[in-house]
């Protein structure tokens, strides 16, 4: 792996032969690759270049790092093996530690659906719903009391 060499800074029109060129200058390159993008083929800017042997490949580095190319300075290391990443987690919630699928609550934090006036309550807890007819019913119609000199009767 050390005759692999990481060329970044490149120019978008740079190409294989482009650098095969000016790299075949410094040894024997046995393979040239320009990243890009998967979905457009446009360069990415960077490339890696193999030489026949770990030598040519740090007499490269050491003649080509900073040097113009394409009216760009490249920058020109030796090229690190690839870092296994572990798949990503399949869970519904996007990870964490809460760990699989926890369905969302609608309303408030006290329980399901917040169908009335006091509190959340809902369908799944129980709880207080809000008034109840009862209360309304205690001193006549309406929940007025019928009588007394404010509320005027109904």
């Amino acid at each position: 792996m050390d005759n692999k060499l990481f060329v970044g800074n490149l120019a978008w029109g740079a190409t294989e032969e482009d650098l095969q060129k000016y790299f075949g200058q410094f040894g024997t390159v046995q393979q040239v690759e320009v990243m890009r993008d998967r979905f457009t083929g446009r360069a990415r800017g960077f490339a890696f270049v193999t030489f026949a042997t770990p030598e040519e490949a740090q007499g490269a580095v050491n003649n080509t790092e900073g040097k113009e190319f394409q009216g760009r300075p490249l920058k020109v290391n030796v090229a690190r093996p690839r870092e296994e990443n572990p798949p990503p987690r399949r869970d519904f919630n996007g990870g964490g530690d809460r760990g699989g699928f926890r369905p969302r609550r609608f309303g408030n934090d006290r329980g399901g659906f917040n169908r009335g006036g006091r509190g959340g309550g809902g369908y799944d807890r129980g709880g207080d719903r809000g008034p109840r007819r009862r209360d309304f019913d205690r001193g006549g119609r309406g929940g007025f009391e019928e009588g007394g000199e404010d509320s005027g009767g109904y």
